[in-house]
C-alpha cells in the first residue's frame, strides 16, 4: 500500500470509529432514551384516551336516544291501532 492509500484507510477507519462512538453514546444516554420512551408512551395514551372518549360519547348518545325511539314506536303503533279502529 502507498502512503495515500494508507491515509485514506485511516480516514475511513476514523469515520467508522466516530459513528460507532456516537451510537454507543446514544445507547448510554439513559435520560434521552427515557424521554423518548416517555414521549412515545404519552402519544399512545393520548390516542387511546381519544378513542375511549369517542366510544363513551357514542354510547351516551345511544342511551339518550333509545327512549325517543321507543316513544316514536309507540306513537306509530298507537296511530295504526286508532286508524284501524276508526276504519271499522
Amino acid at each position: 500500500m502507498t502512503a495515500p492509500d494508507i491515509q485514506q484507510e485511516i480516514e475511513r477507519t476514523r469515520e467508522r470509529l466516530g459513528e460507532t462512538v456516537d451510537e454507543l453514546a446514544a445507547k448510554a444516554d439513559v435520560k434521552a432514551r427515557a424521554r423518548a420512551k416517555a414521549a412515545e408512551v404519552s402519544g399512545r395514551v393520548k390516542d387511546r384516551t381519544a378513542d375511549v372518549s369517542g366510544r363513551v360519547k357514542r354510547s351516551q348518545a345511544v342511551r339518550r336516544r333509545w327512549p325517543l325511539a321507543v316513544a316514536a314506536g309507540v306513537l306509530v303503533v298507537g296511530s295504526a291501532v286508532l286508524w284501524r279502529r276508526r276504519k271499522r
